[in-house]
Parts: C-alpha cells; sequence; structure tokens
C-alpha cells in the first residue's frame, strides 16, 4: 500500500463511527493519483464535514503527502447507495407546505 493511501485510511478512520466499512482504492494515471473513498452511508457528514471543510482539508493534506512523493493525488468520495445527494435535510417540500410557509 502506497504512502498515500496509507495516510487516507489511517485518517478517516480515525474519524468515522464504522472503520471496518472504510475502503480505499488507488488508480494511477497520466494525471496522477486518484483515490477514491468508501464508507458507511452514517459516516458520511463525518467524512465531508460542515460545508465540505474536511473534505477540503482532507485534500489539502492528501496535496502534501504527494508533493513529497512527486505525485498530483486527487481524492473522490463516492456517496452511499441511498445518500442523500447534496441535499440538505428538509430542503424538499410540498407545494402545500411551502404556501403554507408563505401564509399567502
Amino acid at each position: 500500500m502506497e504512502k498515500d493511501q496509507e495516510f487516507l485510511e489511517m485518517v478517516i478512520k480515525a474519524l468515522v463511527d464504522h472503520p471496518e466499512a472504510v475502503k480505499v482504492v488507488r488508480v494511477v494515471d497520466e494525471m496522477g493519483v486518484l483515490l477514491t473513498l468508501d464508507v458507511h452511508p452514517d459516516d458520511m457528514g463525518k467524512t465531508i464535514g460542515r460545508s465540505g471543510n474536511t473534505a477540503k482539508a482532507i485534500r489539502t493534506l492528501l496535496r502534501v503527502v504527494g508533493m513529497k512523493n512527486n505525485a498530483r493525488v486527487n481524492l473522490k468520495i463516492n456517496e452511499p447507495a441511498g445518500g442523500r445527494g447534496y441535499m440538505k435535510p428538509g430542503a424538499t417540500k410540498t407545494v402545500d407546505e411551502a404556501m403554507n410557509d408563505l401564509k399567502l
């Protein structure tokens, strides 16, 4: 296992409640290194963080690890099956609920 992959696994397993579900796949191509991360659906919030700040910080650290090894490292976080996507909880309402909120 390469150092960037080891580093990512160590950081993510320390953050999540289900470390046994963490899976990192490493692919190298002409664009650099792509690390694809899969976590338990309940751990997505901890992995991404509020406004994506945790994911941004992890990506920054991976770039530093990559620079030490003369590689460009990118991170892709896979959404688990049945995930919510990028919608905020409670963001969708029926037309009736929206009209009641407007109190028209």
